[in-house]
């Protein structure tokens, strides 16, 4: 058998032609955990195979696989549209393996048996109640085995309450994804006795609510009515979420493979795979499944778990590769390590021939089979998540290396770069389907709490391979970059719309990116901004060739523009030259899934079509009058000549239609009225721009000497307007309780007052008094002391002048 290089071998060096033609870009590479020159096994240098690990297809992609597959397409974009190497991109769809088998099946027996129970008769509350046991019994053993319905709650909240709280389960340390598990499992078995409680329900809410503890207990009970040869069971359900995939991932703007490939399609190639491996000497049966021997690997020199050697070990990582195999006994194993590569048929699994008896394949074979019969025996990138490291990757990269060892073979190095992506948590915790603690991404597009563009931009300004947890401030500085982006696109877009409008008259200077002048012109840009492009983009090269830095890169488009937007003097070649190579970066990270070659900048930043014939005339007509207003006369025959009628190409153009007539008659009843002042006009303004516009979606930004911006009203402006308008009511609240806490605060002290100082002093306390009424013997008789009398006074003084203050205020 051919020995196996255990150390990695960097490609072959290329020739000096092909080595100029390099970018020389290095990429932080899995198998030699650091930065490594790439180099690609094309001999010119050029074309690139790579295989990337697809979704496992059983439920909708979820925030956890947008970090994946947006990051990894964010790679390939820079691979392909910056540095301009052919990549050829392979992706697997994971359409068998025991997820998907056992989710598949539980559906297909429960939609079965729902079909048979049309009304939530006592025989289905009777087989819910022993679901809702068997759950509670397996799931959540501190409830003990005779839970009922009925009293789920005080005992979920007596054994598990401090879960629920945020602790973990023993108290010692902070929870992880074993307190999420309990979670998901309370808040099921939660639902389940919800459901039996209520005594009236239609059977759709009630098969809804008790779903998950019914799916696996009339699994237990059925699963052998499933044939292995009916495929279609199975196939259904990947079909459907595989479609839902690519629906996400082009929402995303994430592109498609060049090449899907899917297990259910390989059956007999990866059997002739495994057979392959068998032959030369490095794979075993047992009981019609066939084993992977990691001894016999290393014995003739391979090396195993070159990824995550400290791994390769861990039972429970391994038990996790290996699925329901993991429950079998593994005396029979020549090493502890040793992993599946064709499992035997159980029942109610989906089944092919082989050498070995009907049996599926394992999950880490299909990959292997797949991407050496679309790259050959060696390929330049294999991705994705990190959690695919081990033992799928090494186990992966094993399994495909003993392959091409065949005897008098020279020895080959499957992949040459394994590029990981870092998770996503959310909490905490990894997101995953397992835990159902995602938020699927068609949830997160929907409710608005992301955009394609917010959600891509979020990842650029995190590192691909580091794990990032989506916080307040991750997605604040997120915002914040897109805002100083969109802001500086839409005036660079006024830009060019007024040149056109009015030829080389604005080939003068921008006042520090506020707008330009409309006429005059200065040669030149500020000397601070000289040579500040051809920086940026040296800058920005370096990043993206030191291992895909994108976090550098974003930091310097932003850098660029702010030194653009705080110089005062820019020429208008200069703004628009940095404004395009921003465009071109912007693009090439998929900022922009509609972008037009001849467009500045992203999309979204126009105002509607429809509604241009009539804005950008009404904008330079308040222009005119706002510019007449303060300089103290509104000259109305002057202005007369603005105030025709603006026809609309269609009906959807007609509300931005009406809002220019309007304030044209507006105007017009301004003029007719002679005592009509120049803060009238002025107040007629503000109310296009912060009332009838701004219901239209759109927004002016008034600048001084200089033409209204007009722009789409962002959430960013509405926020910023609801702050102001919170913080104004909150000024206004605070500002008229302390009027009422001052008015109290005086009525307190004329209330006070009523009380004369005559009789201030004739209480209990003491016995007589004087004609003032200050006391001169207390209760017992004795004669009130001198230093007593003394304060007693000052309080009689205090309470005199209260009284004479209220005597005041009750008029004559």
């Amino acid at each position: 058998m051919a020995t196996v290089q255990p150390e990695w071998r960097s490609p072959p060096a290329p020739s000096a032609q092909v080595q100029q033609r390099l970018p020389g870009l290095s990429v932080y590479n899995s198998l030699t955990r650091s930065k490594t020159p790439f180099v690609p096994i094309d001999p010119d240098g050029q074309k690139v195979g790579w295989y990337a690990c697809g979704p496992t297809v059983y439920d909708d992609a979820h925030l956890g696989h947008a970090r994946n597959y947006v990051s990894t397409d964010i790679i390939r974009r820079i691979l392909t549209d910056y540095f301009r190497f052919h990549v050829t991109f392979v992706m697997n769809i994971t359409d068998v393996d025991d997820k998907i088998i056992l989710a598949a099946r539980q559906q297909y027996l429960l939609s079965q048996w729902l079909a048979r129970h049309t009304v939530v008769d006592q025989e289905m509350r009777d087989m819910t109640t022993q679901a809702f046991a068997a759950y509670s019994e397996k799931n959540l053993p501190l409830l003990g085995a005779e839970v009922l319905p009925g009293s789920y709650d005080q005992q979920a909240s007596r054994a598990y309450g401090h879960v629920l709280q945020g602790e973990s389960l023993d108290r010692q340390g902070p929870p992880g994804d074993k307190e999420a598990k309990i979670k998901m499992h309370l808040r099921t078995a939660d639902s389940a006795a919800q459901a039996l409680k209520a005594t009236r329900s239609s059977t759709e809410v009630f098969a809804a609510k008790v779903s998950g503890v019914l799916l696996p207990y009339i699994d237990s009970l059925e699963k052998h009515t499933v044939s292995g040869k009916d495929h279609d069971i199975f196939t259904t359900l990947t079909k459907r979420y595989e479609q839902r995939f690519f629906d996400d991932m082009e929402s995303l703007n994430v592109r498609t493979p060049d090449k899907v490939t899917r297990v259910t399609e390989y059956g007999q190639q990866i059997v002739d795979f495994v057979r392959a491996i068998e032959v030369n000497g490095y794979a075993y049966e047992h009981e019609g499944s066939v084993y992977y021997d990691t001894h016999a690997w290393e014995s003739s020199g391979g090396v195993y778990a070159r990824l995550e050697p400290w791994n390769r070990n861990d039972k429970e990582l391994q038990q996790d590769g290996e699925g329901s195999l993991s429950t079998k006994t593994t005396g029979f194993k020549r090493s502890g390590a040793d992993f599946a590569l064709w499992k035997a048929s159980k029942e109610g699994e989906p089944s092919w021939s082989s050498p070995w008896g009907e049996g599926r394949p394992g999950w880490h074979i299909e990959c292997s089979a797949m991407a050496s019969d679309i790259l050959g025996k060696q390929f330049d990138i294999h991705s994705g998540g990190i959690d695919l490291a081990f033992p799928h990757h090494d186990n992966e990269l094993a399994q495909s290396e003993a392959y091409w060892a065949h005897k008098g073979c020279e020895s080959v190095q499957w992949v040459n770069y394994f590029l990981h992506m870092g998770h996503l948590s959310i909490q905490g915790s990894k997101m995953s389907k397992s835990l159902k603690n995602f938020t699927t991404v068609r949830e997160a597009i929907a409710k608005g709490d992301f955009t394609p563009r917010g959600l891509r931009i979020v990842f650029l300004l995190g590192a691909w391979r580091d794990g990032l947890e989506i916080t307040g401030e991750v997605v604040k500085a997120g915002k914040a970059w897109e805002d100083k982006l969109d802001n500086f696109f839409i005036k660079v877009r006024d830009i060019q719309r007024r040149r056109d409008e009015h030829g080389q008259a604005l080939d003068g200077l921008a006042n520090g990116l506020h707008g330009l002048s409309t006429n005059g012109s200065t040669n030149g840009s500020g000397a601070a901004l000289d040579g500040a492009l051809e920086d940026a983009k040296s800058k920005f090269h370096n990043a993206l060739c030191d291992s895909f830095d994108t976090p550098t890169s974003m930091r310097v488009i932003s850098d660029l523009i702010t030194a653009y937007n705080s110089e005062k003097k820019v020429s208008n070649d200069a703004l628009l030259l940095a404004a395009q190579w921003a465009t071109d970066m912007v693009v090439m990270f998929g900022l922009d899934g509609d972008h037009q070659e001849a467009r500045m900048g992203w999309s979204g930043l126009d105002i509607p079509e429809q509604a241009k014939l009539s804005v950008y005339p009404l904008a330079q007509l308040r222009d005119r009058v706002r510019e007449q207003a303060k300089a103290g006369k509104v000259d109305f025959s002057e202005l007369s000549e603005s105030l025709g009628d603006k026809d609309t190409a269609d009906v959807a153009g007609q509300p931005y239609a009406n809002a220019h007539a309007a304030f044209q008659h507006k105007l017009a009843e301004l003029a007719s009225n002679p005592d009509t002042s120049p803060k009238d006009y002025l107040a007629a303004c503000d109310n296009v721009r912060d009332t009838v516009l701004w219901n239209l979606d759109i927004y002016l930004e008034d600048r001084d000497g200089l033409p209204a911006l007009v722009r789409p009203l962002s959430q960013s402006l509405r926020e910023e307007r609801a702050n102001k308008e919170s913080a104004a009511a909150s000024k206004a609240a605070a500002k008229e309780k302390a009027k009422v806490d001052a008015a109290a605060a005086e009525q307190g002290k004329l209330d006070k007052g009523k009380l004369s100082h005559l009789e201030l002093f004739r209480t209990s306390e003491y016995s007589a008094w004087d004609a003032e009424g200050m006391p001169t013997h207390d209760v017992e008789g004795k004669e009130v002391a001198k230093s007593r009398t003394k304060k007693l006074r000052k309080e009689w003084e205090r309470q005199r002048k209260a009284h004479e203050g209220w005597l005041a205020t009750q008029g004559p």
